[in-house]
């Protein structure tokens, strides 16, 4: 089944945005380092488009993308993560924003047309909903290093709402990826989205809450900014995530310092 029309214009907003935001800098600047240590504004780039199409063979091309999986499991995630910069982000920056327009455009269209319950993916096979919601947070995460790098402040909408139930639905990760047992009771988020409102995701009598701003709770979860610089509170075992939370699998990575970010998103 295809992913749903509401999700699917969240993720053509925010992609538009990216791409709004990525047009306007200016060319020198595409070499300029992010704070993700060896990646610069092109790599980003090409990242991102590179996952936009992992993402469009899942949908559109499930034998395509096993043999692109099993290349990432013979040479490692991270070595075919860097080896992928390469040819996406090779030539003019023209080159590589056309990349990232058209693997934008691929990616939505195999999206609105999948016509199974889930499609394959890196650990497991995900519905069109929830791989959609993983490339919004793709967009935020891998936009926010180029926005740093560059000086921009971003505006953002209530689509983050979107991402904060891709970090609930991922809360585990960040137990996992540290080699502790996540705990059985499940969280509870209370988060204010840009517009005002308060959105709830989670039993009502969960003890473990988080509260704050939603775009903090996504910057924290896509490891982006470090926990002591977000306006963001925890009771019970939510306070101990904290310091772990990651929506992705696999080792979090050196995340960003304390003070690193602390008056900017």
């Amino acid at each position: 089944m295809p992913a749903s029309p509401d999700i699917l214009s969240a993720f053509d907003h925010d992609t538009h945005a990216l791409l709004t935001m990525i047009d306007a800098i200016p060319e020198a600047d595409w070499e300029r380092d992010t704070p993700a240590e060896g990646w610069t504004v092109r790599d980003q780039v090409a990242h991102v488009a590179f996952v936009f199409d992992l993402a469009r063979s899942a949908c559109a091309d499930p034998p395509a993308f096993s043999a692109a999986l099993a290349a990432v499991a013979e040479h490692g995630f991270e070595q075919a993560v860097n080896g992928a910069l390469v040819p996406w982000g090779a030539g003019t920056t023209q080159d590589v924003l056309g990349r990232l327009r058209q693997a934008r455009s691929a990616v939505a269209q195999a999206l609105s047309e999948v016509s199974t319950p889930t499609v394959p993916w890196l650990q497991n096979p995900l519905p069109p909903d929830v791989l959609t919601m993983a490339g919004m947070l793709e967009t935020l995460a891998h936009g926010q290093d180029i926005a740093d790098a560059v000086g921009v402040v971003r505006e953002h909408t209530d689509t983050l709402a979107y991402i904060v139930h891709f970090v609930h639905r991922t809360r585990d990760f960040g137990y996992l990826g540290t080699d502790l047992t996540p705990p059985e009771n499940e969280f509870r988020f209370e988060v204010e989205l840009p517009s005002g409102r308060v959105l709830e995701v989670g039993p009502t009598d969960s003890p473990d809450v988080v509260r704050g701003p939603a775009l903090d709770l996504c910057l924290l979860a896509a490891r982006r900014r470090h926990v002591d610089d977000l306006a963001l509170t925890a009771t019970g075992r939510a306070a101990e995530w904290l310091p772990l939370a990651q929506a992705y699998r696999g080792p979090g990575g050196a995340g960003r310092r304390p003070g690193q970010f602390a008056a900017a998103q």
